[in-house]
């Protein structure tokens, strides 16, 4: 049986992997993709809000040119940090059951066909922030063409493209998509431009507006997505837009579904986990909580500079958990 089970390998689950091994527990990570995986899922050319030194753990150095590093730059770091500290990542295999048994927890888990299952005195669950897409519920949002997650403009050169929403993943991709030769109509519910979008990055976006090379549409409610077109209205009047790709940028929320099955309390309306802040333990005894899940829908309170740190706290409470456990008679 291993000392601790942590499901998810972004870098707050890997921060809390090193601090376990640091004081001679026995963990393994298990990652529904790879290391890292929703920061492998950022645009190409996506650069941090944080520099570097606020994304390392583990003690191990990110050296970058930049002050902010790009995707790509953060990719590489965090394989040589599971290098060097000799993680145990058990990749492309998604969790389906949390059990509680006598000494701690079952972990179900399916990577292909195969059905896996593994033991640990506890269970960290550190599954990040963009799980599942949020669905705009308009006809047309699961056709084949239509997008939740961008990743370069290249493949989009001479095509009309529609992205909707309006902070920063979509002025993001409207950027790189008008780079990369597209034709770029941008739709969203807002009256102006979001106050979030990050300062460094707006005045580039307006100035593609004014120059139309991308069209801005605000007040824009989406009504429908057909093969060809989006359907939308302003002020109740409907208008349909070319479309042969469409990139739905609405925002992500975590996939809770394993946490209540856990039996892990989440409040209803924000998506918040119960538990400790000092130790970071659930309502659960023996399952703890890391990296941004803990502040539930509201991606802004926790991220990787914060998040890396609930490793130790983690870590400190399990040490000791495991240490009454021996000693009892």
């Amino acid at each position: 049986m291993l000392d601790c089970i942590i499901i998810g390998a972004g870098p707050c689950g890997l921060s809390a992997a090193i601090e376990m091994q640091d004081r001679g527990l026995s963990v393994e990570v298990i990652e529904k993709g790879n290391i890292v995986e929703a920061i492998y899922q950022y645009p190409t050319h996506q650069t941090f809000f944080s520099s570097s030194e606020k994304l390392e753990i583990g003690g191990v150095p990110f050296i970058n040119k930049e002050l902010k590093p790009r995707r790509q730059d953060a990719l590489v770091y965090y394989r040589e940090v599971v290098r060097r500290k000799g993680i145990t990542i058990r990749p492309f295999e998604t969790v389906q059951q949390i059990h509680r048994i006598e000494e701690g927890f079952e972990v179900i888990s399916l990577r292909g066909e195969q059905t896996m299952a593994r033991t640990a005195h506890a269970v960290v669950l550190a599954t990040g922030y963009y799980g599942l897409p949020n669905k705009m519920d308009v006809p047309g949002e699961d056709l084949p063409h239509v997008f939740h997650y961008f990743k370069e403009g290249h493949p989009f050169y001479g095509q009309d493209v529609v992205v909707i929403g309006g902070k920063n993943s979509s002025v993001d991709a409207a950027i790189e998509l008008e780079k990369a030769g597209a034709r770029v109509t941008m739709l969203y519910r807002g009256a102006n431009y979001s106050p979030s979008i990050k300062p460094w990055v707006l005045p580039n976006f307006e100035s593609l507006v004014r120059a139309e090379k991308v069209k801005m549409i605000f007040d824009a409610t989406i009504e429908e997505i057909t093969p060809t077109d989006v359907v939308y209205s302003v002020d109740g009047k409907s208008v349909a837009v070319p479309a042969d790709f469409v990139f739905a940028m609405t925002g992500y929320t975590p996939d809770i579904g394993l946490f209540a099955d856990a039996g892990v309390a989440l409040d209803p309306e924000t998506g918040i986990p119960t538990y400790d802040e000092e130790t970071m333990e659930s309502n659960v005894t023996g399952i703890y909580i890391a990296g941004v899940v803990a502040a539930g829908y509201d991606a802004n309170k926790i991220f990787i500079e914060n998040g890396r740190f609930h490793g130790e706290l983690i870590a400190t409470n399990l040490v000791g958990r495991l240490e009454r456990m021996t000693a009892r008679p």
